[in-house]
C-alpha cells in the first residue's frame, strides 16, 4: 500500500462570474487550493506540458479528493463556463485546460494501492505513471502503459494507452477492471463490466468526454526487469533498418515489443560523440518474457546494420518507462501528427526514407509503434478503442525548447505526413490528436461513434465535457 495522506481545512475562493452567467461571483468551497487570475503561482498552475498552450482558465481547483471535483464541475456547470480537466497535464493538445473557464486539476490526488494477492492496483486521477511504476514494482508487477513516465494515469487510459508491454499484455484500458467517475450532474459512480457496463464501454478509449475519472482500479502483470533500451542504426541503411524492422515484428513473440524511429543523435555522454546531432534511426526494444530466452530474441536487432551504438540491456521496467523522460521535459513547444497503419509497405518505407533522414531536431522526430500481438485480440466493438486491426501507429513530433525553431520542424512534420496519409487506415489515435475537426474525431472511432454519442446523450446531454475531442451527445 502507498497511499499519500489528505491535508485538512477549507478553502473558500470566487471568481468573477462569465459574461453568460447571473451571479457577479463564483463561490466555489473545496478543501485543496483554488487559483485565480492575479493569485500567486497562477501561472505555474495554468501551464500544461505543451509550452504552445497559453490558455486562462478563470478558476483552477487543485482537488484533493472526490468532494472537490464534485465542486469543481458544479462551478462550471451551474455558470455555464467551460470545464476542463487535468491530469498528468500531457495532452498535446492542451486539453487540460481552457480560456475563461474552470480547470478541475487532479494532479495532489496521488493516491495508490496496491492489492498483490488480487494483482490489482487502484490509482487516483492525478497519479503519473511513474509513481505507478514505483508503487508496483516493489511487488514485481506493472501496469502496461507508455514510454514517458511523466505522462498521466487518466489521459492516457481513456485514449486507449500502449506502450513497451502493449503486445504482451494489451492496451491499457484493456487492463482497467473499475473506474470511479462523477458526472456531469454531480453523481458518483463505479463503473465496470457489471456496474453502468456502457459508461465502463466508452471509457475504454472514449477520451474524457463522459466524467472525471477519480480513479482507476487496474489489472497488473508479473513484470521486473526486461531487456531494453534503444540501438542506433546508420542513417544510410535506413530503408534496410525499416524493412528488417517489418519483418522482424511478423516473427517477434509477443513478449518482445520495439518501436522504430529517426531522430538526431543526442549529445549525451552515453552516445560516442562523432555522431552527436546526426541523423540516425534507432529500434526501442523491450522484452517482457522469460530471461533466459531474451538474448535469443534480440540477436536479431544486435546483428543488422552493424548498430551504431547498442544501448539494449537488462533494466528495471521503471528505469525503462522513463528512460525520455530528460529529453522530453515540460515545457518545449510540441506540434504532432500521427495516423493508423494497417501494414508498413514499400510505399510507406520509401517514404520515410525519403523525409525521415532529413528530421531538424534532437527531439523532433518520428516514432513507429507497433499494435500487433494483444491489442488484436480484442474486438474493435469490445472498447471504444477501435482500430483493432492495424499493425503500427505513426506519430511525427516536432518538438522544440525555442519557438522560433517550430515552424521549420513543423514543416517538416507537415510535408513527411502529407506524404504518409494517402497509405494511412483513415483514423488516427485520440491522444496524438490536435485540433483537428470534427471528421477526424468522428474517423479516429469508426463505428464505434454512434453508440459512444449515445452513451455521451445518457450521461452528459447538456455537453458539459467538451474541452477534449469532442463526442457531441446524440440528438
Amino acid at each position: 500500500m502507498n497511499d499519500e495522506p489528505m491535508e485538512s481545512g477549507v478553502a473558500t475562493a470566487e471568481a468573477p462570474a462569465p459574461t453568460t452567467g447571473t451571479a457577479e461571483r463564483i463561490p466555489i468551497a473545496v478543501r485543496g487550493e483554488v487559483v485565480r487570475p492575479g493569485d500567486p503561482g497562477y501561472d505555474t498552475a495554468r501551464g500544461v506540458y505543451n509550452a504552445m498552450i497559453d490558455r486562462h482558465p478563470r478558476l483552477i481547483v487543485r482537488c484533493l479528493d472526490v468532494a472537490d471535483v464534485i465542486a469543481a464541475v458544479a462551478a462550471a456547470r451551474t455558470n455555464n463556463l467551460p470545464l476542463a480537466i487535468r491530469g498528468g497535464g500531457h495532452n498535446v493538445a492542451g486539453l487540460g485546460t481552457c480560456d475563461d473557464g474552470v480547470v478541475a486539476d487532479l494532479s495532489p490526488m496521488k493516491q495508490i494501492r496496491v492489492d498483490p494477492p488480487t494483482r490489482t492496483v487502484r490509482v487516483a486521477g492525478g497519479c503519473t505513471w511513474g509513481e505507478v511504476d514505483q508503487a508496483t514494482h516493489a511487488f514485481g508487477l506493472a501496469v502496461p502503459s507508455g514510454i514517458i513516465s511523466t505522462t498521466g494515469v487518466g489521459g492516457l487510459t481513456l485514449g486507449g494507452g500502449f506502450g513497451h508491454l502493449t503486445r504482451t499484455f494489451g492496451l491499457t484500458c484493456d487492463n482497467l477492471l473499475s473506474a470511479d467517475v462523477v458526472t456531469a450532474d454531480g453523481r458518483f459512480l463505479t463503473v465496470s463490466a457489471d456496474q453502468h457496463p456502457d459508461l465502463f464501454w466508452a471509457l475504454r478509449g472514449g477520451g474524457g468526454n463522459f466524467g472525471v475519472v477519480t480513479s482507476f482500479e487496474f489489472r497488473l502483470h508479473p513484470v521486473e526487469t526486461v531487456l531494453g533500451g534503444p540501438i542506433f542504426y546508420p542513417i544510410d541503411r535506413a530503408a534496410d533498418a525499416l524493412r528488417f524492422y517489418r519483418d522482424y515484428m511478423t516473427q517477434a513473440p509477443a513478449a518482445m515489443s520495439a518501436f522504430f524511429g529517426f531522430h538526431l543523435a543526442p549529445p549525451a555522454p552515453f552516445i560516442p560523440e562523432h555522431l552527436h546531432n546526426l541523423p540516425v534511426c534507432l529500434i526501442v526494444g523491450c522484452y517482457s518474457g522469460p530471461p533466459e530466452e531474451g538474448e535469443a530474441v534480440v540477436k536479431p536487432l544486435r546483428e543488422f546494420g552493424p548498430p551504431l551504438v547498442d544501448l539494449l540491456a537488462p533494466i528495471p521496467y521503471p528505469a525503462l518507462n522513463g528512460l525520455f523522460d530528460a529529453l522530453y521535459p515540460p515545457g518545449l513547444h510540441h506540434y504532432w501528427k500521427a495516423d493508423f497503419v494497417t501494414e508498413l509497405s514499400d510505399a510507406m518505407i520509401d517514404i520515410h526514407t525519403k523525409h525521415g533522414p532529413t528530421v531538424p531536431g534532437v527531439q523532433t522526430g518520428m516514432h513507429l509503434y507497433p499494435l500487433s500481438g494483444a491489442p488484436q485480440r480484442v474486438g474493435r466493438d469490445e472498447t471504444a478503442f477501435s482500430f483493432r486491426d492495424v499493425a503500427f501507429v505513426h506519430n511525427l513530433i516536432a518538438v522544440s525548447p525555442d519557438p522560433a525553431a517550430m515552424p521549420e520542424h513543423r514543416a517538416w512534420v507537415g510535408d513527411y505526413w502529407a506524404a504518409l496519409h494517402p497509405h494511412a487506415a483513415g483514423g488516427t489515435y485520440v491522444n496524438f490528436l490536435m485540433d483537428e475537426g470534427a471528421d477526424r474525431v468522428k474517423a479516429t472511432y469508426r463505428d464505434n461513434f454512434q453508440r459512444l454519442a449515445a452513451v455521451k446523450a445518457a450521461y452528459d446531454p447538456t455537453n458539459l465535457f467538451r474541452v477534449n475531442q469532442n463526442i457531441p451527445p446524440q440528438g
